[in-house]
């Protein structure tokens, strides 16, 4: 199976910085996309920022210009830079890596899946 570890978060100040990571491991072949989405309390979940094969990169509008993706292809990694942090910013991040090609060992199989990380949450104080 495949495995992502968040970390990174924590609670900051407005107009300060984090970084996230996300770690892929596993029996992957290779991975199409990967990005990071946030859950605020009482919000659905929403894309803040996806960065795919190709290196093309997509963002919210709420964070261009101030949040940066990039990945590590080598390490299966997906990194999150935050700088000035917002209030609003407040929420559980999660990890996600699409259109992942994996071999399940159990079936000696291989498969495509998306997969999620368990969330790291940021909050922003004033």
């Amino acid at each position: 199976q495949v495995q992502l570890v968040e970390s990174g978060g924590g609670l900051v100040q407005a107009g300060g910085s984090l970084r996230l990571s996300c770690a892929a491991s596993g029996s992957i072949l290779s991975i199409n996309a990967m990005g990071w989405y946030r859950q605020a309390p009482g919000k659905q979940r929403e894309l803040v920022a996806t960065m795919a094969d190709s290196a093309l990169n997509n963002y919210a509008d709420s964070v261009k210009g101030r949040f940066t993706i990039s990945r590590d292809y080598a390490k299966n990694t997906v990194y999150l830079q935050m700088n000035s942090l917002k209030l609003e910013d407040t929420a559980v991040y999660y990890c996600n890596a699409g259109g992942v090609r994996y071999y399940d060992p159990r079936d000696r199989v291989r498969r495509v899946r998306d997969f999620w990380g368990q969330g790291t949450q940021v909050t922003v104080s004033s």
